[in-house]
């Protein structure tokens, strides 16, 4: 069997942007290497390896301080290789957990030591079975005793009847990906005036990644920046942005340089830049350095 292919950029644009001092990457995963950190045997793909120091290589390319690395399908609920990653760069790095929603608090507690900050759910076709909103909820009483918050990744035509479940969180929710909605379908699509209203709710964050899985014109992506955009007009104390590095399951290899580039249309003054890229993760994932 042939080995699988990168699914990232080894040597992406310099980024024209400069960006804040303390900015963070509020989103990207790790790979193995499977050697060390073997892949799940349940895993619905097999990614090449994009280990830790591919990722601070990048990170010091495009001058990102801090970071927030969200475990990957393919490991499943082993989180050995995001906690060590997080475990190199003490204070600078967090993470995002995925587990099952039986997991007990000591459990998340041990994992809190390690660095993480959430749980992950997936709720798109090609990652697998969805665990039921309602047992999501019932973990998510559990979290709050140690400060957690839930992260979705969802489909955005799921987002309407998942929201009377959602609203019930007693925990912070994070949308991943503006909701994975389809930037072709324009700015008034329902699915996107579905994420708009559940945002209403100040419970709700959401992350301005993934223009390049929004986009239905390749790069740079312009179908998809007003989305990003309007999310930062109108919520912009609770708008994170990532690169989603190694960029899993994509058709097309983005440029992470001009990834960070089109910050300057998402986010277009400094303050805004500011609060997206480092005073909104400096609050909500608690970054010590």
């Amino acid at each position: 069997m042939a080995e699988p292919q990168l699914s990232y950029n080894p040597n992406p644009t310099e980024p024209k942007l400069r960006l804040p001092d303390g900015a963070c990457d509020a989103h990207f995963h790790v790979f193995g290497p499977q050697a060390q950190f073997p892949f799940a045997e349940n895993r619905t793909y097999t990614p090449a390896d994009a280990p830790k120091e591919k990722l601070f290589d990048l990170h010091d390319f495009l001058l990102i301080e801090r970071g927030v690395v969200v475990q990957s399908g393919a490991h499943g609920f082993d989180n050995a290789a995001a906690a060590d990653l997080i475990a190199a760069k003490p204070g600078s790095y967090r993470g995002v957990a995925l587990l099952p929603p039986s997991i007990e608090v000591a459990e998340m507690k041990r994992l809190h030591e390690q660095g993480f900050r959430g749980v992950r759910f997936n709720y798109v076709q090609h990652l697998g079975a969805a665990v039921p909103i309602a047992d999501v909820i019932k973990l998510a009483a559990r979290m709050a005793s140690i400060g957690w918050h839930l992260q979705l990744h969802t489909e955005s035509s799921l987002i309407a009847a998942m929201t009377p479940a959602l609203k019930l969180s007693p925990v912070p929710v994070v949308i991943d990906h503006m909701g994975r909605i389809d930037a072709s379908r324009g700015l008034d699509q329902p699915e996107f005036r579905h994420l708009l209203a559940l945002l209403e709710d100040k419970r709700f964050w959401v992350k301005v990644s993934g223009v390049e899985r929004a986009s239905r014109q390749g790069t740079p992506y312009a179908d998809a920046v007003p989305f990003a955009r309007k999310l930062v007009q109108e919520f912009g104390d609770r708008t994170l942005w990532g690169t989603d590095w190694p960029h899993p399951n994509l058709a097309a290899i983005p440029d992470d340089g001009v990834l960070v580039d089109l910050l300057a249309e998402i986010a277009p003054s400094e303050a805004q830049r500011q609060a997206l890229l480092v005073d909104n993760p400096q609050r909500f994932y608690g970054f010590t350095k």
